[in-house]
């Protein structure tokens, strides 16, 4: 008896620990979309309040009817795409050789991978300017989600070839052995079977694109500035237009949410495949 009632303890300290982390993690978003329905004077008073004492829509006709921010929602959209899917094409067959051939040249690439994810995005931005004036791309849509795929790119690959190494060798002989080339082994067998991992990693990749600001900042000026870049202009005649502000955030908000429900259900089945290897 005393360890079930032990046992009954712990769960409900786990569960309020469970609680208290989802609370202070979820207040600050919680809190922008409070604020976002606040009038504009009452988004900027001091001391702030918590909830609204008049709750309206102003914040969000105004963001949203403010010239350039319809055309920064479609740039980050695009550009988020874009840069999904160059992570996704280069990031497939690239974690496919290196987990199927296991050469060491590959080996070194993976780790070279990492390493490239651990420069500081500073570091690259001055020179990707350059090459992007050069290639006459700044200032649009593909050259940012060039710049974003080098930010996507190294994860995916490492992501895709944890996803690859759960899968067994035994499917693409079994594949090769019906007539199928490697590449269309790839395509017709492997990949199926790790629609979760790809799910996955479309997800990372498309959030490292979405909410990225350095290179936003530094690639564009007008045509293909992104949201967040938007945002962080919001000014108003007492300083930063916080009401604005947290409406749009909130509305930027709502794609990415939107497509972490759709993929769902593969999210989790790409999150358990490395646990049924075998």
């Amino acid at each position: 008896m005393n360890g079930l009632e032990t046992r009954g303890k712990t769960r409900i300290v786990l569960w309020a620990l469970l609680a208290a982390a989802l609370i202070l993690y979820g207040f600050p978003f919680i809190y922008l979309l409070l604020t976002s329905f606040k009038t504009p004077l009452e988004a900027i008073s001091v001391p702030p309040e918590v909830l609204p004492t008049q709750w309206t829509l102003e914040n969000y006709v105004s963001a949203l009817s403010r010239e350039g921010v319809p055309a920064a929602l479609v740039n980050s959209v695009v550009t988020a795409v874009i840069s999904t899917a160059l992570s996704l094409v280069l990031a497939v067959p690239a974690a496919y050789a290196i987990t199927r051939f296991r050469t060491p040249s590959g080996r070194v690439f993976i780790v070279a991978a990492l390493v490239t994810r651990m420069v500081p995005t500073i570091a690259v931005g001055a020179p990707l300017v350059e090459i992007m004036r050069n290639l006459g791309i700044t200032d649009t849509s593909f050259g940012l989600a060039l710049a974003h795929t080098t930010i996507s790119l190294p994860l995916s690959i490492w992501l895709m070839a944890s996803f690859f190494e759960a899968v067994p060798d035994e499917l693409d002989e079994a594949a090769k052995v019906d007539g199928c080339s490697r590449l269309q082994a790839l395509w017709r067998v492997v990949i199926p079977v790790v629609t979760g991992g790809v799910a996955v990693t479309a997800i990372f990749a498309f959030l490292a694109s979405w909410n990225e600001f350095l290179f936003a900042l530094l690639l564009t000026s007008v045509r293909a500035q992104t949201t967040p870049i938007v945002i962080a202009n919001f000014q108003s005649q007492f300083g930063l237009d916080w009401g604005g502000m947290t409406a749009l955030a909130a509305v930027y908000s709502i794609p990415v949410i939107l497509l972490t429900l759709f993929l769902q259900r593969h999210i989790v089945a790409g999150l358990t495949l490395g646990a049924v290897k075998g």
